[in-house]
């Protein structure tokens, strides 16, 4: 089994621990696995060095581990580690900073 922190992404990709959405309406009512929507945030567990620019420079990453990041819906792929869900995605489909 590979450790998470085994794991380092290469070029622009992010690994992302997405967060768990909401189980529980206000109301009380219990929403189900199979109904619930995909989670579009997560937390950054590690990143890459940086995507090249087209003289062959590292860009470095606009963001940082731990920072709280809104992705695009389907974007990433899949990945289980530790028996957890991950996400590796591209820096490009990062579309915010949380700021807590």
């Amino acid at each position: 089994m590979i450790a998470i922190n085994k794991i380092k992404p290469l070029s622009d990709y992010l690994l992302i621990e997405p967060t768990e959405g909401e189980t529980k309406l206000p109301s009380g009512i219990v929403i189900p696995d199979t109904a619930k929507e995909k989670p579009q945030e997560g937390k950054v567990i590690a990143h890459g060095p940086g995507k090249r620019d087209d003289s062959g420079n590292v860009v470095p990453m606009g963001v940082r581990v731990g920072d709280i990041v809104m992705y695009k819906k389907w974007g990433g792929t899949e990945v289980k580690v530790e028996g957890k869900d991950f996400l590796l995605v591209k820096e490009e489909d990062l579309l915010a900073i949380i700021e807590g």
